[in-house]
C-alpha cells in the first residue's frame, strides 16, 4: 500500500472501531451468561470473529448485525467434548478461553496459526495444571496446539499466578470465575482492571467503547502537526481503557525516558512521533515482553524506522530514538495491525 504524505493539516471529527479488548471480554461472559446479552458497538475484525465463532462452537448463539452481536449464552452449561476450536491469530481467544474450556465436560482442542502457535501459553497451562486441570501439550511445551479436559468446574482460587509476560492469563482465569493474584511485576495492569470491569458489569446490554489503541493514531496526527486538529469522538478522560493515558504522554514533549509497561501497544505510535522531535532522545524501557506479541514489536520499530533514516538502538526491554526527519521508504509490518498503522503516521 502506498501512503502518500499530507499535504495540510489534518483538520476533523473521527469515530474509530470498537474495542477489541472489551468486545472479546464480552463475548467470553456472555457465553457464560444465562440468557441474552446484546453488544453494541463491537468490533468486527478477524481476531473477534475468531473469538465468536468459538463462543458459538462451545454452545452459544451468536448473531452479528453490522456491530452488534446478540449472544445467546449458555450459563455455564458448554457444549460438551470433543469440540476442535481453532482461533487464527487472537491471542485473546486463546488465552481467554482455555480456563474457559475446563468449565465444559470433555476435551476441548484449542489451536491457532503458526503465528499465535509462536506465542507463549506456558503459564496458563501451569496455572491450570495447578488447579488440577488434565492439560495435554500437542506441540512445543508451553505454546499451541493444547487439549483442555474439563471436569465441570474450576476451583475457585486463590491462585498466584506470573503476569510478566502477559496480563491475559491473568484475565482468562478473572473471566473463568477464579480468584487470581497476579504475582511478581504485572505488565498491562489496566486490562486487568478491564476484564474485572467487564465481568461485573455486563448485563442483558453492554456498550463497547470505540479502541483507544486505534485511537492513538489519530492523536499522534496532533502531535505531529500543531496546526492540525483531530477529534476522537467517543473516548474522554473517563474511558475504562488505559491506553487514553497516552493523550497525557504527548502532551509532555520531549518525552525522554518512559515506562511503558502498562499501555505497550502504543509504543510502536509513540517511537514514531518521537522519531520527528529533531535533536531529542526518547527511550522507552519495561515493554521486553511485547517481543511475544503478533511479532518482536521492539526490533521491529527499530529495523523500520532505521530503514526511515531514524537512529534508533534496540535494548531488551525497549528502544531508544533520537529525532530527525524520517525520508521515505518501503516498511514491512510484519502482518503486525500494530506495526501497519505506527508506520502509516510516517
Amino acid at each position: 500500500m502506498r501512503i502518500e504524505p499530507l499535504s495540510k493539516p489534518p483538520i476533523g471529527t473521527v469515530r474509530v472501531p470498537g474495542s477489541k479488548s472489551l468486545t472479546n471480554r464480552a463475548l467470553v461472559c456472555a457465553l457464560l451468561a444465562d440468557g441474552t446479552t446484546t453488544i453494541t458497538g463491537a468490533l468486527v475484525a478477524d481476531d473477534t470473529k475468531a473469538m465468536a465463532g468459538a463462543v458459538a462452537a462451545l454452545g452459544a448463539e451468536v448473531r452479528w448485525e453490522g456491530t452488534t452481536v446478540t449472544v445467546e449464552g449458555t450459563g455455564g452449561k458448554l457444549r460438551p467434548g470433543p469440540v476442535d476450536l481453532f482461533v487464527n491469530q487472537a491471542g485473546t481467544a486463546a488465552r481467554f478461553l482455555a480456563p474457559v474450556l475446563a468449565l465444559g465436560e470433555g476435551e476441548y482442542r484449542l489451536d491457532g496459526d503458526e503465528q499465535l502457535r509462536r506465542r507463549p501459553m506456558g503459564p496458563m497451562i501451569d496455572a491450570l495444571r495447578s488447579l488440577g486441570v488434565e492439560v495435554r501439550e500437542e506441540g512445543e511445551p508451553g505454546h499451541l496446539p493444547i487439549v483442555v479436559v474439563g471436569r465441570g468446574s474450576l476451583p475457585p482460587g486463590p491462585i498466584a499466578v506470573g503476569a510478566d509476560v502477559s496480563s491475559q492469563f491473568v484475565s482468562g482465569l478473572l473471566l473463568a470465575g477464579v480468584d487470581v493474584r497476579a504475582e511478581g511485576v504485572v505488565v498491562s495492569a489496566p486490562y486487568i482492571r478491564m476484564t474485572e470491569h467487564v465481568r461485573d458489569t455486563l448485563g442483558p446490554a453492554f456498550a463497547v467503547e470505540p479502541d483507544a489503541t486505534a485511537a492513538s493514531y489519530f492523536w499522534a496526527l496532533n502531535a505531529l502537526f500543531p496546526d492540525g486538529h483531530v477529534e476522537v469522538e467517543g473516548l474522554g478522560p473517563d474511558s475504562i481503557q488505559g491506553d487514553v493515558r497516552f493523550l497525557d504522554v504527548l502532551a509532555d514533549r520531549p518525552f525522554g525516558r518512559l515506562d511503558l509497561r502498562d499501555m505497550p501497544d502504543v509504543a510502536p505510535t509513540l517511537a514514531v512521533v518521537a522519531a520527528f522531535d529533531t535533536g531529542e532522545t526518547t527511550t522507552v524501557e519495561g515493554i521486553g515482553f511485547v517481543r511475544h506479541h503478533e511479532t518482536d514489536r521492539i526490533k521491529a520499530v527499530v529495523t523500520e524506522l532505521r530503514r526511515c533514516g531514524v537512529d534508533t538502538e534496540e535494548h531488551d526491554d525497549g528502544f531508544t530514538v533520537r529525532g530527525g526527519m524520517p525520508h521515505r521508504a518501503s516498511v514491512r509490518t510484519y502482518g503486525d495491525h500494530r506495526m501497519a498503522m505506527s508506520l502509516a503516521l510516517v
